[in-house]
Order: structure tokens, then C-alpha cells, then sequence
């Protein structure tokens, strides 16, 4: 059983992918938002913000990644959402397949989409003055992290995916979340922030994972920030894939 579902989800891995690699705009347009927020505000806004670092590219970036990843996941409810009106999930019913596999092969297929979008984020913050003494194990720490942030957005893009009336129903629910990191430590310390406005922002997912992810790049100690962060990803992935499952049998039957 555990072979055909792996099987099953390679094999519409694999379409969700051509779909990409046969429209190339979609990873293009979730990485000029970042690209353009990365330009105004590092050379525009950059120098009257006081960030406490050297660098304010450094300070900025690990934000920027997660609305990177915000913004792609758009696509995920988008593509979900042609699927169903298609009637592609009913053909695929009729057929001899895992029946999650089909919701599998478009997670999946965002994180390798977002994935690239991180990677070219990055090189674009490199030729900005971006810069970490970081090793091996720190990347891959901010890779995890990235990873689960990842998959916990896009189980939660899965719903409106499969649940929206309407396209533009099914990209909706993401300007929340491309919003949320404004209110963090994503582009200012929270301490200059207004109480009401501070509390809600100490207390969120993005600044706990932004903090995680800056301090790894600096090399700092991470204390109960990455457990945090963790628990943020992990607790969203879990109750976020639970809606999910149960929406998909809910319109599957």
C-alpha cells in the first residue's frame, strides 16, 4: 500500500511539475513581489530604520523569505481550484490510485516551486551585500525551518483550494499572510512598536521563525526561538493537513 501511494504521487508529481516547467511566469511572478520589497526597502527605507545590525539586507532577508513562500503558495489553491472545476479529481477517482496522492503531488509541487523562489531570493539578496558566516549545519537548520513553513502553508492553501467558488476565492486567503510579517520583527524590532501592536507581534509565528532564521545566518545563539519556530511550523502543518483531509473527502466523497 505504502509503494502505490509513493508510486501514485511520483507519477502526478511529475504532471504537476510539467505544468510549471511549461509556464515559468508562475515562479517569475511570486519572486518579484519579494524582489521589489527587498529593493525598497533595503535602498529606499533601509537607511532611516534602525535594525540594530550592520546590514539591514541581513536583517531583512529572513523575512522576505517567508513572504516569498506566502505568495507561492497563492498558486497552490489556484491550481487545486482548476483542478476541481476540471473534474480531473472525479477521473482520478475512477481510477486505481491512493486517493491522497493527488493532494500530495500538489504539495509537493509547491515546495520544490517555492523552494526555487527561496533560491533566487537569495542569490538576489547575495548581489545586494548579503552576507553569512553561517556553515553547513546553520543552512541546513534554515532549510528545515523553510521546509516545514513550507508545507504548514501550503495544507492550509489546500482548503480554499478545494473549498473556493471562485479563482479568485481560492488566492484570497494569502494576502493575510503575506501581510502578517509586517506586524513582526520581519522589518523592524518589535520594541519600536507600539504595546498593543508589540504584543501581537511578539506573539506570532513570523517572529519567532524570522528570529530563528536571523540568528542562524549571524551565528548567534538561537535559545527557545527555533523551539518555538518548530512548534509554530508543526502545530499549523498538523491541524492545517487534519482540515484538509477532511475538506477532501467532504467534496470527494
Amino acid at each position: 500500500m505504502t509503494k502505490h501511494f509513493f508510486g501514485d504521487t511520483a507519477v502526478l508529481l511529475g504532471r504537476s511539475l510539467r505544468h510549471i516547467t511549461r509556464s515559468p511566469d508562475t515562479i517569475t511572478t511570486t519572486t518579484i513581489m519579494p524582489i521589489a520589497f527587498l529593493l525598497l526597502f533595503v535602498y529606499v527605507f533601509g537607511g532611516a530604520i534602525n535594525s540594530g545590525s550592520n546590514s539591514y539586507v541581513n536583517y531583512l532577508l529572513p523575512g522576505i523569505l517567508l513572504i516569498t513562500i506566502a505568495s507561492g503558495i497563492s498558486y497552490t489553491a489556484f491550481r487545486l481550484f482548476l483542478d476541481m472545476k476540471s473534474g480531473i479529481f472525479e477521473r482520478f477517482q475512477s481510477m486505481p490510485i491512493a486517493r491522497s496522492s493527488v493532494l500530495w503531488a500538489h504539495v509537493v509541487t509547491s515546495l520544490v516551486a517555492n523552494l526555487a523562489s527561496v533560491v533566487v531570493i537569495v542569490l538576489v539578496a547575495l548581489l545586494m551585500g548579503f552576507r553569512s558566516a553561517a556553515g553547513a549545519p546553520a543552512w541546513l537548520a534554515v532549510a528545515g525551518i523553510l521546509i516545514l513553513f513550507t508545507l504548514a502553508l501550503t495544507w492550509i492553501a489546500v482548503i480554499p483550494g478545494l473549498s473556493a467558488k471562485s479563482a479568485d476565492g481560492a488566492i484570497a486567503f494569502s494576502y493575510p499572510l503575506i501581510f502578517l510579517p509586517f506586524i513582526s520583527s520581519a522589518f523592524v524590532p518589535t520594541d519600536t512598536m507600539p504595546g498593543p501592536v508589540r504584543a501581537f507581534a511578539e506573539h506570532q509565528p513570523v517572529t519567532a521563525i524570522v528570529d530563528a532564521i536571523r540568528d542562524l545566518f549571524t551565528q548567534q545563539p538561537v535559545g527557545a526561538d527555533i523551539w518555538i519556530a518548530l512548534a509554530w511550523c508543526v502545530g499549523i502543518l498538523v491541524v492545517a493537513y487534519i482540515f484538509a483531509m477532511v475538506t477532501y473527502r467532504r467534496r470527494i466523497g
